[in-house]
């Protein structure tokens, strides 16, 4: 039933979002991860989406959105927006908070620093001196007798004294049991004081409670002195306060319970500042470690200094002290008497129940009393003063609770109870009437309930039924008015004012996000654009959600309240934490109720990721984390199953487990044994087969957390074969459980998964000791790891995966740096050898085989055959890894960029440092030759050759690598190549057959070379002239400027010469919102080794690059360069070996490899570790390291990115879906504008194609050579690309330019393919370039975000590139429907790439030399599209065959380039085709012949330029070709597809702005046409883009 409760509650809670926004500024909710399930079966599901309630999930599929509703439903299905979630926006990096956040405020404040109080004992002193009245006070007839609720009068005076101290000690006792209470009673001066140092010394450093009680004597001087007696009390002694600070010391706690009470606080403070200025003097200005000011000390006081305790009879002597110990009681008194119920006041006394017991009457009136002094301490005070007062200590807490009434009562009697330190006056708030009434309903029934105890007591035979004592309703409506306040829009954000959250100081050592992350200009400007909104005031009844929790009735419903006040953010979970709501939710989790599971998983799951130090609090609670431990570990086939099932939404649930316990373990070795012993290992491996994305995520982030660090768990999964399951996991169809993946073996590999980096936090030692497995397993293991991960995440789409397995890359570079510094120099050297070769190619072959030979050498000198070719794969497994590394430090996300550049130049830095640079062969000191044909960019005035430009770009030579032949292999197959597509490259070389893949590299030697956009040789030639790493102050914000290879920004090379007077010019495309990578140079500063360096390292000097140095200062060494091979590899073996010899025999889950030492044997994770073998054949003491910067492996935000998903809010729908909201509106009214534009224009469709399309609406200048041009389907926008990379928006109707950026594509090339996708909800501008690069950009429309453009992401669409003498670039093909990418252009295979998943699809062969020309997609079928190639073929392609066989037709169309193809825009399964002799035909899919349906001669006579069909008009047009004779005009004609119309709709000239006949008649070598022209999407409008930067805009003549 109460889960059925629990369910119902939530069965309002708004399920999946209705407009899911795109690249608009509106879209400033959380935005889910994934947006639709893939018709295909795509395991991924949307996060936004979630139902927590009743555990359902709400997506759509692809054909959902394609077809209508079969139902004829009126709601339409909402718009997908692709590449639209969270991570294209932050690419795995922490959200940082803006600089208008609240603060937070630790809810450990009192715990931490040093003002925290805790009470020992307390001594009651009663100086009442009874029947003898103080000569200074003159007491009225009747007055108030009553002390501690006892009248001496009725007793003898010395029973009475005794009888009122044990009341006094009796209701101290009623606030905290824990403490020793001491009476003192009508004391001497020797008798307090002797006690007062006795109870010092029992209390050692906690605090004492001085209560005093000065009735019987004097009132307190104004010098600060309160009265005792002398032994035979003839006297009143004076006792300093000076003399009480002495015996008592500091820390204490001060009730002044007397007339003229003010004059003790005001005098105490001021001998205490006296008092702790003197002890600062005498210690140096100092405060002494812990000890507590004495200015610290607590104090209560009755009065002011000029004011009298009231005298009124009815109410007790002790007042304030009755407030402070038995509130109840005096509120019942004081009620009766101001309101005069007709009752006798003495029977309030006799109020039924127990304080203790919430089911009675006085004790429900006490925990109601409790629940609004609370909630009026939480409105009043600050959360430092409400943190100490209220959240420190037991019995101060309810000291000060309690003095809340009486600072309210007594303030009735011209008394004003005050404190130090001093409080805001609380007697006019308005909880008080709320008190008022729950107390009177409470008192109206107190003589009913005395009558009836009264017949009880007095029963003679007649049974007399019990009064039924009413409840009060006091919680169940503070809770009611609670979800109001949460349901009626308490999650709203409002700007700072009365009704925001009120800000809180920064406490000590408290540091915001934004304070501590670098900030990117565009998050900057992002924030600088929107309006600093924060939450909402909290509710007040907040402090009573926390009392409801010890309810039983209540508890679910408070907890369900609880839990959706904390969906509201960070913000929420710091004020409950305040509040002091950790140990009862700490408790609950004893509760056997299986109702309280799920609201208990979510609250944790949302306290663990706001405040991760709870970790400690669940491992020291007995219960704590065994209680989710138990929930992941039951297994569906045992008897526990039921349980499981009753957890609304399981999967999400279970992930929320996961979360919990990976951040138990993270940090924390106690946590993560824990972990381990309760077998949750075992649990989330088998979790990684769940069809819940969020699931399989946290599971390998679980599993990471739990072996980070640890040997013993790294061996035991290890041997379990987890990480070939996690390798699995690369072509996953979620992007962030691929990256979880990989930050999984990233820590598996020796990646630091702590929060914050330390020295002993920093990372690396592999994978561990492995003592169970010999050191080549061992070796074989580590390596296959990171290449089976590389092999598979190198093509992948989605940055934050590549910049994940950089991370994985450094972990090994790390701990196999030999051999990459041997990679690193064999492709140096064979790089060396093609350019010498294209320099002298009259020379012989084998004239220099300086690698070939050292590796032949190497592998001949390993005298067992399988453990040579064993040698030979692992060897070709490192020089793969390292081409990915170097393609990956050229990627065009700046972000991962700048992380493999990190890693590439330690790389380097090490090469240079080693024994290489002192070969006889060597050739590291000299620059490599440049090729006949190189010409220098830098040159003004020359002119690059035509051919040349299209000779330079290749994105995917693959050339075997000689040096890792077999050594049999007498000639040597070809050499790598450092493909390059900058304009300073050589020729490349002719590419090997599809076959010759990164895939097939360890099982056939085959080295794939990088495609990268810089000669690496020319990078070290750069180096030979002088240029190394940037010394600077702090290496870790430097800019890889002149570092080793050139300085690339986004994917251009900034290279520095001697002989270059002036540098290239730099593209630099638009940034994504975070661009936080820093890079990291191995060099800080220039380094002398040390002595004990130097005697590792012989051949180290005082200059960081010894191959750079004079020839004649160097020494001859007798070592060949295969003896280097040999050392650098048996260094890092024996690396190895050291950490095996540390780990073996070692067990425990708790060692930690990065916090122990290595006594007398180097650490492998440092630097400077060195071989010394003194009877070793290999060169001794290399010290690979030594002098370079410790800067691996690199550190991965990417767990502390997936715990934010933790804090956004699950239960309720981001801003821009709630309706009313300002992005609910205005996607509304863009569903709204969208269908409209869709109605008209369907109308003047059927009426364009017998119109005249000769309507001039706009013309406008631009950059010259607009060759590609995309009109918005809905908005006003034209977006244009150059001939280069420059990208323009312009608003066409008001002729008005919105934006102007950069693409970024090397010199030489051009955008070759423009496309706006997501037009239904915003917008991204998608281009395809020459390079083979994909990029998109969202944020172009400054009406809507003023902030700067975006990247959203950048990937290599095609890396296979094949050089063509005319090539096309990339062409692409976008449907919106599925988010499939097409991409094809010079290369031999069509790639599908699909959006949502962020991974490439089928490789589609297109069994042709020629480049695809165009692509088109059936829009009918997601399954079809049509391709046309340079040398006129059309071919059909169907992705449900297989890669060779998915093509189903081939036409011989036409007889030269084809220039584009366009589906027909009313007829199924048809298209049209056109080439550049200006044929256009009309084909039918369906046709069972090669001949087209329709052929028109449409400028045969001139030739075609550009070609396009209208989208739903049966219109298609083009313009004409340039020539060297027909260079001022260009022929514009305009065709009806329809019958009945033989001739053009429109044909007539238009000028191009050229007066001379241009140098090239195509200015970009990559498109055959001189001009542009695009029909708009749905109006019936078109573009022509002229040579000179003109843009017309010409539309259909309608009204004609």
């Amino acid at each position: 039933m109460a889960n059925g409760m629990y369910e119902q509650l939530h069965s309002n809670t708004r399920t999946g979002p209705k407009f899911v926004t795109g690249a608009g500024p509106w879209h400033r909710g959380r935005s889910s991860d994934t947006d639709t399930d893939r018709e295909f079966g795509s395991r991924s599901r949307t996060r936004s989406e979630r139902n927590y309630a009743n555990g359902t999930s709400h997506s759509l599929s692809a054909a959902d959105v394609a077809a209508p509703s079969m139902e004829g439903s009126l709601d339409s299905a909402p718009p997908i927006s692709y590449w639209s979630a969270k991570r294209h926006s932050s690419c795995g990096n922490p959200t940082p908070a803006p600089p208008w956040s609240p603060k937070p405020i630790s809810w450990r404040h009192t715990s931490s620093l040093p003002t925290k109080l805790k009470t020992a004992n307390a001594a009651l002193v009663l100086c009442l001196n009874i029947d003898v009245d103080p000569p200074d006070v003159v007491k009225t007839s009747p007055s108030a007798v009553l002390e501690c609720w006892v009248d001496p009068r009725s007793m003898p005076s010395i029973k009475a004294l005794e009888h009122i101290g044990a009341n006094l000690k009796s209701q101290f006792e009623n606030l905290s049991q824990k403490i020793q209470y001491k009476p003192i009673l009508d004391p001497s001066f020797e008798d307090l004081r002797k006690a007062c140092q006795q109870l010092r010394k029992q209390a050692k450093d906690d605090a004492v409670l001085f209560h005093y009680n000065g009735h019987g004597v004097p009132k307190p001087t104004s010098s600060g002195e309160l009265w005792c007696f002398n032994r035979t009390y003839t006297q009143y002694l004076p006792v300093s306060l000076q003399e009480i600070q002495n015996w008592l010391g500091s820390p204490g706690v001060y009730i002044w319970d007397c007339s003229a009470a003010g004059r003790l606080l005001h005098n105490f403070n001021e001998f205490a500042k006296r008092r702790d200025e003197d002890i600062k003097r005498k210690h140096g200005g100092q405060f002494p470690e812990g000890m507590l000011p004495f200015a610290q000390s607590l104090q209560l006081a009755a009065c002011e200094g000029h004011e009298t305790l009231p005298t009124c009879p009815d109410l007790p002597a002790d007042m304030f002290t009755s407030c402070l110990t038995s509130p109840i009681d005096i509120a019942i008194r004081h009620h009766m008497l101001t309101n005069k119920i007709n009752l006798d006041i003495d029977g309030a006394a006799h109020m039924p129940g127990n304080l203790k017991d919430r089911r009675t009457p006085l004790g429900e009136l006490n925990w109601i009393f409790t629940a609004i002094t609370d909630t009026i301490a939480w409105t009043t005070f600050s959360p430092e003063i409400f943190a100490r007062l209220y959240r420190s200590d037991l019995l101060i807490a309810s000291l000060f609770r309690n003095f809340l009434l009486a600072e309210r009562l007594m303030k009735g009697y011209n008394c004003t109870p005050h404190t130090s330190p001093s409080l805001p006056s609380t007697n006019t708030h308005p909880l008080w009437a709320t008190w008022d009434l729950a107390l009177d309903a409470c008192v109206r029934q107190l003589p009913d309930l005395l009558a009836a105890n009264e017949a009880q007591q007095n029963f003679d035979g007649q049974k007399v039924p019990p009064y039924q004592y009413v409840p009060s309703s006091f919680f169940a409506d503070q809770l009611t008015a609670f979800e109001v306040w949460i349901s009626r829009g308490g999650s709203a954000l409002t700007r700072k004012g009365p009704l925001s959250l009120p800000s809180g100081t920064e406490y000590e050592g408290a540091l915001t996000a934004a304070q501590t992350t670098p900030l990117s200009p565009n998050l900057a400007a992002s924030w600088s654009s929107t309006p600093h909104l924060v939450p909402r005031k909290p509710p007040t009844q907040l402090p009573i959600v926390l009392q409801v929790l010890l309810s039983q009735p209540h508890r679910l419903r408070a907890l369900i309240l609880l839990s959706q006040f904390v969906d509201l953010g960070p913000w929420a979970v710091n004020l409950v934490l305040t509040i002091g709501i950790f140990p009862y939710i700490s408790k609950l989790l004893q509760a056997p109720g299986p109702d309280l599971r799920p609201v208990l998983i979510f609250i944790w799951a949302r306290i663990l990721a706001v405040d991760s130090s709870i970790q400690v609090d669940l491992y020291n609670n007995a219960q704590g984390y065994k209680y989710f431990s138990k929930i992941l570990t039951m297994h569906p086939s045992t008897s526990s199953r039921d349980v499981v099932h009753t957890l609304p939404n399981t999967s999400e649930h279970l992930a929320m487990c996961t979360f919990i316990l990976a951040s138990l373990a993270r940090d924390f070795p106690k946590g993560q044994h824990a972990c381990w012993e309760e077998n949750v290992f075992d649990a989330c491996v088998d979790l990684l087969d769940e069809a819940d994305f969020l699931l399989r995520q946290w599971s390998c982030l679980c599993i990471a957390q739990m072996w980070c660090g640890s040997d013993q768990g790294k061996m035991l999964a290890a041997n379990r074969g987890t990480q070939d399951r996690l390798v699995n996991l690369m072509s996953d169809d979620s992007a962030e459980v691929r990256c979880a993946a990989l930050y999984a073996l990233g820590t598996f590999m020796g990646a630091s998964g702590f929060k914050l980096e330390t020295e002993g936090t920093k990372g690396g030692g592999g994978s561990g000791g492995m003592y169970d497995r010999d050191e080549r397993a061992h070796f074989r293991l580590e390596v296959a790891v990171v290449t089976g991960a590389t092999l598979v995440v190198r093509e992948d789409a989605s940055p934050m995966c590549r910049k994940e397995l950089v991370v994985l890359i450094s972990c090994l570079v790390k701990e196999w740096r030999g051999y990459f510094v041997v990679c690193a120099w064999i492709y140096w050297e064979e790089e060396r050898k093609r350019r010498h070769a294209t320099v002298y190619p009259y020379l012989s072959a084998n004239a220099d085989e300086v690698s070939e030979q050292a590796v032949r050498d190497w592998l001949v000198s390993i005298p067992d055959a399988g453990l040579r070719e064993e040698s030979r794969v692992l060897l070709s497994s490192f020089y793969t890894i390292f081409v990915v590394l170097l393609d990956l430090s050229v990627d065009p996300y700046n972000e991962v960029a700048t992380q493999a550049q990190t890693v590439v130049d330690y790389i380097m830095a090490l090469l240079l440092e080693s024994p290489f640079t002192r070969l006889d062969e060597a050739s590291l000191g000299s620059p490599p030759l440049a090729p006949i044909n190189y010409t220098n960019p830098n040159h003004s005035g020359v002119r690059h050759d035509t051919r040349d430009a299209r000779s330079r770009i290749s994105s995917g030579s693959q050339q075997s690598s000689p040096s890792l032949s077999h050594p049999t292999h007498l000639m040597a197959p070809p050499s790598p190549s450092a493909s390059s597509i900058r304009s300073d490259a050589p020729p490349i070389r002719p590419s090997l057959s599809r076959a010759d893949t990164m895939t097939s590299t360890i099982s056939n030697t085959v080295s794939n070379t990088v495609k990268r956009t810089s000669s690496f040789a020319h990078a070290l030639k750069n180096l030979a002239g002088g240029i190394t790493f940037p010394p600077m102050e702090d290496a870790r914000t430097a800019s890889p400027t002149s570092s080793v290879y050139n300085h690339h920004i986004n994917g251009i090379s900034h290279h520095l010469n001697d002989d270059a007077p002036e540098q290239v010019e730099t593209s630099r495309p638009p940034s994504p919102t975070f661009n936080v990578a820093q890079y990291a140079s191995p060099y800080s500063r220039p380094v002398t080794p040390t002595p004990s360096e130097a005697e590792f390292s012989p051949y180290l000097s005082s200059s960081r690059s010894p191959s750079l140095q004079d020839d004649s200062t160097q020494q001859v060494h007798d070592f060949r360069p295969s003896d280097v091979i040999e050392a650098l590899m048996e260094e890092d073996m024996e690396r190895l070996r050291a950490r095996k010899r540390l780990k073996r025999g070692m067990n425990g889950y708790n060692h930690h490899y990065h916090n122990s030492g290595y006594g007398t044997v180097p650490s492998p994770s440092n630097s400077s570790f060195s071989v010394d073998s003194v009877a070793s054949s290999v060169i001794l003491g290399l010290g690979t390291g030594i002098g370079i910067r410790d800067v691996l492996p690199l550190k991965s935000t990417f767990f502390d990115w997936c715990t934010e998903y933790f804090t956004e809010p699950q239960m309720r729908q981001a801003e821009a879906d709630e309706p009313g909201s300002i992005q609910y509106n205005y996607q509304i009214w863009r569903q709204q504008r969208n269908d409209q534009v869709d109605n008209e224009t369907r109308s003047q469709a059927d009426v364009a194609s017998d119109r005249r399309w000769d309507r001039t609406v706009a013309h406008f200048y631009g950059p010259a050579h607009p060759l590609n041009l995309a009109f918005h389907s809905f908005d006003q926008h034209l977006v244009a690309s150059n001939d280069t990379d420059i990208i323009t928006i312009w608003d066409w109707t008001r002729k008005k330019r919105l934006r102007s950026f950069r693409n970024g594509n090397p010199k030489g090339t051009s955008i070759t393919s423009l496309h706006i996708i997501n037009q239904n909800v915003g917008g991204i501008i998608t281009t395809g370039s020459a390079d083979g690069v994909v990029r998109l950009y969202r944020n172009y429309d400054p009406m809507l975000d003023p902030g700067p453009v975006q990247m959203v992401s950048a990937f290599r669409g095609l890396n296979e590139i094949v050089p063509i003498r005319h090539g096309a670039g990339v062409v692409m093909d976008w449907k919106q429907s599925t988010g499939i990418l097409l991409v094809g252009g010079d290369s031999k295979v069509i790639k599908t790439w699909d959006a949502q998943t962020e991974i490439q699809g089928l490789d589609m062969d297109t069994a042709s030399d020629a480049p695809v020309t165009s692509i088109a997609s059936d829009p009918d079928s997601s399954q079809i599209f049509v391709a046309g190639f340079g040398d006129g073929w059309i071919k059909v392609f169907d992705r449900r065959f297989e890669e060779d066989e998915a093509i189903v037709q081939t036409h011989r169309g036409h007889a030269a380039w084809v220039q584009n193809i366009k589906p027909h825009p009313t007829m199924k399964y048809q298209f049209l085709s056109a080439s550049v002799e200006g044929e256009v035909k009309l084909w039918d899919l369906r046709g069972r012949t090669d001949q087209a349906l329709t052929t028109w001669n449409f400028m045969q006579d001139v030739g075609l330029s550009a070609f396009d069909v209208h989208s739903t008009a049966k219109v298609f047009a083009g313009s004409s070709a340039l020539t060297n004779v027909r260079y001022r005009a260009q022929r514009l004609c305009f065709q009806s597809l329809a019958l009945e119309h033989d001739g053009p709709l429109s044909q007539y000239n238009i000028s191009t702005g050229l007066i001379t006949v241009p140098a090239k008649i195509n200015p970009s070598p990559y498109i055959p046409r001189a001009s542009s022209f695009v029909f708009h999407p749905s109006e019936m409008l078109c573009g022509v883009g002229e040579s000179d930067g003109t843009i017309r805009i010409i539309g259909c003549n309608l009204t004609n």
